[in-house]
């Protein structure tokens, strides 16, 4: 089986970002856990709890569901993240997004419809302390 990433060095130590070139073609599901950089040409499902970035040479012909996503090339097919999707100036896309942070650059095409709710994740309630349950700690 051939392996068509090759980890990229971060500064600081940081978990390696993978690549998959501008002349790979993939057809069925990617997986993967932390950062993966997309130029070439995939058709089928792509899940992470990572993030992904479709480079501005790379066709996607099928849905993406990631943490977070930003968008150079083409996308054709729906997006779900958890977090942000980014959509280049040169970025095409053909699908429904549902995102909880949205950014579309001048220059960017978008066909479809979109769903951004920014309070999707649950914030945490503050903790309320009465005066009386003070008292009551310090006896």
């Amino acid at each position: 089986m051939a392996d068509f990433s090759a980890p990229i060095a971060r500064e600081g130590g940081a978990s390696p970002k993978n690549l998959l070139s501008s002349d790979v073609e993939i057809k069925g599901s990617i997986k993967f856990q932390n950062d993966l950089t997309i130029d070439g040409k995939v058709e089928g499902e792509i899940a992470s709890p990572g993030n992904l970035t479709v480079g501005e040479n790379a066709e996607i012909r099928g849905e993406i569901k990631t943490k977070s996503v930003t968008v150079q090339g083409k996308v054709h097919g729906n997006i779900t993240v958890d977090e942000r999707c980014e959509l280049k100036a040169r970025a095409v896309l053909q699908g429904d997004l549902k995102a909880t942070r949205l950014v579309i650059e001048d220059g960017a095409t978008f066909v479809g419809k979109s769903e951004v709710t920014p309070n999707r994740v649950a914030m945490k309630q503050p903790e309320v302390v009465r005066p009386q349950d003070a008292k009551a700690a310090g006896r």
